[in-house]
């Protein structure tokens, strides 16, 4: 017995009520992933594959399932039974929620912190497409699937934090795993510095994507000008802005210098990448960086 058709006003009912439970940004991040052409996903590490690799003392966001009881019972301190596996592959993201990543200079232009936002989300998408893991720092452990993908959008599709600048968070990172900060970096680079120092000693290995809007790379700016930070915490005035322009672009490129050195030492990553341009060259060079290839 054949069962009966269902109406066309109910499917469609149904599909409106599907579509509402995917977030448009991760709507927008598949479709951004979907248009980047990627050869065979490889670690592009030697190990022992699902083998006991290493212990390591347990960190703040380990899961108590995590934690290797029979080891930790012989010392103070808890330990986590690691398999290379499971470090080689995950990867972890932190998407700076600063007022600063609001910024965009037009309007026809996404502000800065949804332009991280996609790209983190759209290079998730590719790494959980390949098996790996992928987590937000501080937000939500690595982890495989499908529920990982929706969860991290969910995670990146919060408000925006009370701070001017945000400094890098590491909590969750898995030892020798990798990272990807997202950030404008126009804060204390003191505390970036710190940020991969701490990602180091994990013997983390990642890249720092500095998003800009065009306006902040060329400062097309002259007259009368009231500059003021995105959290109104932060205003100067003055009547000849075109007169700070060869400071402010001096400035500019001291901080990528030192961003470009600090992620140097340790291994590192850095690029710039501008909202006028595409996301897809931005995604390519992230993905790649985490392989080495960068």
């Amino acid at each position: 017995m054949n069962p009966a058709p269902v109406p066309t006003a109910d499917l469609r009912a149904r599909a409106e009520a599907l579509g509402q439970t995917l977030p448009p940004l991760l709507a927008e991040a598949e479709m951004l992933a979907a248009t980047v052409m990627l050869g065979e996903h490889g670690r592009r590490r030697a190990g022992l594959g699902d083998e006991f690799w290493q212990y390591r003392p347990a960190h703040q966001g380990d899961s108590a399932r995590m934690i290797d009881w029979r080891r930790s019972a012989r010392s103070d301190s808890h330990f986590v039974r690691e398999r290379e596996w499971q470090a080689a592959q995950s990867v972890t993201l932190w998407v700076d929620p600063a007022r600063s990543m609001g910024f965009t200079g037009d309007k026809s232009r996404a502000a800065k912190a949804d332009r991280a936002k996609l790209l983190a989300l759209a290079l998730a998408v590719l790494l959980l497409r390949g098996g790996e893991r992928v987590g937000i720092a501080g937000m939500a452990q690595p982890r495989s699937g499908r529920a990982q993908m929706l969860r991290l959008a969910a995670r990146l599709s919060g408000d925006a934090a009370v701070e001017e600048y945000g400094a890098p968070v590491t909590d969750g990172m898995v030892s020798h795993g990798r990272a990807v900060f997202l950030s404008d970096f126009l804060g204390d680079l003191t505390a970036v510095e710190a940020g991969l120092g701490r990602a180091s000693d994990r013997g983390v290995r990642g890249a720092l994507i500095q998003v800009l809007d065009p306006a902040e790379e060329e400062f097309p700016f002259d007259g009368r000008t009231i500059f003021e930070s995105m959290g109104g915490t932060l205003r100067y005035e003055t009547q000849k802005a075109g007169d700070l322009r060869t400071r402010y672009l001096a400035k500019l490129a001291e901080r990528k210098d030192r961003l470009s050195s600090l992620a140097r030492a340790v291994g590192w990553h850095f690029t710039t990448h501008h909202t006028g341009h595409p996301a897809q060259s931005a995604l390519l060079w992230a993905y790649a960086a985490l392989q080495g290839g960068r």
